[in-house]
């Protein structure tokens, strides 16, 4: 691997312009695909194997007209203080809206009359219209939602208060400004750390690269693919941080590489052969962890996943060949600012990147300092760390699971104030109606079986109203509503869902009827316990390759269980963060959260496969450089100090990025974004700063020798990768011993 790598480097350094060619096409290519693209006109959301998908797949074949998966507006209108909207001029300008409803849109299947529908507020205060659409949310048009938009506008000019709710006006969310300044704190961090700001502008530029490629790429297949907008967003969140990551780590090890005297070509060879090979072994883990969201079996999930993992393979193969190329555009002003001006500290940054401290016993760099003081108390420093990341953890167990609703939405936004008119006028149930599915073709009397399912359902508990069945023209099938007492994401109205379905074999044995619940609160509900079910089996087989990988890595057994149990301490400490700042409120001011509730469901299975990529990351860079001072003599606790001389710098400066770029994402008006934004981040500093940085030298100074144990018959069966490099400094050495023997061979005369 490395001596193939190596030979990679030093090629694309000697045809730099042939490269930078190549990729420059490439992005090209991308960016014209993208613009040309026809705009992605569907994302379906489909859960396959569950009871809600069923009834709506059941509906779209025998009952078409009813819309069950297309988009839903609730218009919310409600009267001026001490007046009613049945007043007559409230009636009647609610009915013109309600009628400009049904002509603004081609798209609109029906638009019900609340005083027909009898959606009015027992104190008169508030009214509903329900909007029903033939195509989904994301088949809507900006013309749609404008013409929503323009006629409750017009309503309001007559003094009433109207908000819309529903999906109709779900977009493209917004991450704000503080995405772009999280690109400017990786900036900042990256002309710190190398005291250079040509260094510190390849990454930037190469992750920038990988990135456009990789998101104008899912552009231009969005509409084939049918690829949602949230696909994008998470590629363009994790190529960024991989992207800056994988490029710094080349990058500082080529100057490591020319600190110790080699010529510009060879260090960039040296750098892509040993750094590369970390590189690789980490993108690996990323891309496993990615595309085994497809045990999930969401096909949106599986989506997002095999997208994020195309974007990391880009950015593996550009830190591959399009660094060295440009390196070989750079020469040496990659090297410190320092070496002519001080004011980045040229020495130090030269020593932390592989330079060794000279005769004078200049001071050792912080990394260094860190790692002695843990190699002499390896107990305590692990003590600490895992009973600090344990109490972060704690809220873990108070964790409650489910989909935000129109509930979690900014209390700006008109989605959410429309959630709160209805709660407040009929009770939150009215936010999220059950649809209970009647199929009547094995019912011997179809009209009574669909009333005796309607009295069946009234009767149990946290029911409020169940409105009277429809019934399809064949017949054969019949659409119930049921509103439940307590609010969509409620445990009761789980409960809820859970009794209906209960009931399902005693009133298929009374009536020969089958029933199902769906609807978009029942959707959430099997989601969530899809993605719950599914968890043990995707964290066992990611962990369990990504545990083969680093045996493979590592030659050693305890490293990468080690590794493994590290990873789920974080992940659990950071879980209990979100569960603190998002379900309970701790410091939600400042994170923008507005409404507490349930956490996302897929949060815990999403934090598992990114962060458990991205750790892995740290692991095989810090610990490869541990592993390569030990395989070339050093003892074990000075293996990690030597580890640590060379990686720390590089290692925190890289985390404090990828924090950065996550953190970014947090000021999105998307809940789901600011919630993964916020988890990524908290997770990758529990990991790096706490795991990497103190509980990995504290194990590996406890084990010794044994931490690089990996039993006989298992190293003969692997594979030899030689991360470390071995065989460079081997055919470095005989090269070496052959150009000696050449100067010493006699001249015949």
């Amino acid at each position: 691997m490395a001596t193939f790598l190596y030979k990679l480097g030093k090629l694309a350094f000697r045809r730099r312009h042939f490269v930078a060619l190549i990729w420059v096409a490439l992005l090209t290519l991308a960016w014209v695909g993208a613009v040309s693209a026809p705009t992605a006109a569907s994302s379906s959301f489909s859960i396959p194997g569950t009871e809600a998908q069923k009834a709506f797949d059941l509906l779209e074949k025998r009952a078409p007209e009813a819309s069950a998966d297309g988009a839903s507006a609730r218009v919310v209108f409600k009267a001026p203080d001490g007046e009613k909207v049945t007043d007559p001029a409230n009636k009647a300008e609610i009915v013109k809206t309600v009628g400009a409803l049904k002509t603004g849109s081609d798209h609109v299947a029906r638009a019900d009359d609340p005083f027909r529908a009898k959606t009015v507020s027992k104190d008169g205060s508030t009214a509903y219209a329900s909007v029903s659409y033939k195509v989904t949310s994301m088949e809507l048009t900006d013309e749609d939602r404008d013409a929503l938009e323009e006629t409750t506008d017009k309503a309001r000019e007559s003094g009433l208060t109207v908000e819309v709710g529903g999906d109709a006006l779900q977009a493209m969310p917004e991450t704000g400004s503080t995405e772009i300044i999280g690109i400017a704190v990786a900036a900042v961090v990256l002309v710190i750390t190398f005291g250079s700001l040509i260094a510190a502008g390849l990454p930037l530029l190469t992750a920038l690269i990988g990135v456009g490629i990789g998101v104008s790429s899912i552009t231009a297949l969005a509409n084939a693919l049918d690829l949602g907008t949230t696909t994008s967003t998470l590629a363009m969140m994790i190529g960024l941080a991989v992207g800056i990551d994988y490029a710094l780590f080349i990058v500082s090890r080529y100057r490591g590489e020319l600190a110790e005297g080699r010529d510009r070509e060879e260090a960039a060879g040296r750098a892509v052969g040993t750094a590369g090979s970390a590189v690789v072994f980490a993108g690996l883990t990323v891309v496993i962890a990615l595309v085994g969201l497809a045990v999930v079996n969401i096909p949106m999930l599986t989506k997002m996943g095999f997208a994020a993992a195309g974007t990391v393979v880009i950015a593996v193969l550009i830190a591959l060949t399009l660094i060295p190329a440009l390196l070989g555009y750079a020469g040496r002003r990659v090297m410190p600012m320092g070496e002519k001006s001080r004011l980045f500290g040229g020495k130090r940054a030269a020593r932390a990147d592989g330079e060794k401290p000279d005769s004078g016993g200049e001071k050792p760099n912080m990394g260094t300092r860190w790692a002695r003081f843990v190699v002499r108390r390896p107990v305590a420093v692990l003590l600490v760390g895992i009973v600090g990341l344990g109490a972060a953890a704690i809220p873990v167990s108070q964790l409650e699971l489910g989909l935000p609703d129109d509930g979690a939405q900014p209390t700006s936004t008109t989605q959410r104030k429309a959630y709160d008119l209805v709660s407040g006028g009929f009770g939150p149930g009215f936010n999220g109606p059950l649809m209970v599915v009647g199929d009547l073709r094995g019912a011997d009397d179809p009209k009574a079986a669909a009333g005796e399912i309607t009295k069946t359902i009234s009767k149990l508990d946290d029911v409020l109203t169940v409105a009277p069945p429809m019934v399809n023209k064949a017949g054969d099938t019949a659409i119930i509503s049921v509103v439940p007492s307590s609010k969509p994401s409620g445990i009761e109205t789980e409960d809820l869902v859970h009794s209906i379905r209960g009931t399902g074999a005693e009133i298929t044995s009374d009536t020969g009827a089958e029933i199902m619940v769906t609807g978009t609160t029942a959707m959430n509900i099997d989601v969530s316990q899809k993605l719950n079910d599914a968890l043990l089996p995707y964290l066992a087989l990611v962990v369990g390759l990504a545990f083969l990988l680093l045996i493979i890595v590592f030659r050693s057994v305890l490293v990468p269980l080690k590794a493994a149990l590290g990873f789920l301490l974080s992940v659990l400490a950071a879980l209990g963060a979100v569960v603190a700042v998002f379900q309970w409120g701790w410091l939600g001011s400042l994170f923008g959260v507005e409404q507490t509730g349930p956490i996302m469901s897929m949060m815990p299975i999403f934090m598992v496969g990114v962060v458990f990529g991205l750790a892995m990351d740290y692991e095989v860079f810090l610990v490869t450089r541990m592993r390569e001072a030990y395989v070339h003599g050093e003892r074990p606790g000075q293996a990690v100090v030597t580890g640590f001389r060379h990686g720390a710098r590089v290692v925190s400066a890289a985390a404090v990025i990828m924090i950065a770029v996550f953190a970014g994402f947090i000021g999105s008006s998307e809940q789901m974004v600011k919630m993964i934004g916020f988890g990524l981040a908290i997770a990758v500093f529990f990991d790096a700063f706490v795991v990497r940085m103190a509980l990995v030298p504290a194990v590996l100074a406890l084990l010794g020798d044994k931490a690089w144990w990996l039993p006989k018959w298992l190293d003969r069966a692997l594979p030899n990768v030689d991360v470390e490099g071995e065989g460079l400094r081997t055919a470095a050495e005989k090269e070496a011993g052959r150009e000696a023997g050449a100067e010493r061979e006699p001249v015949r005369v």
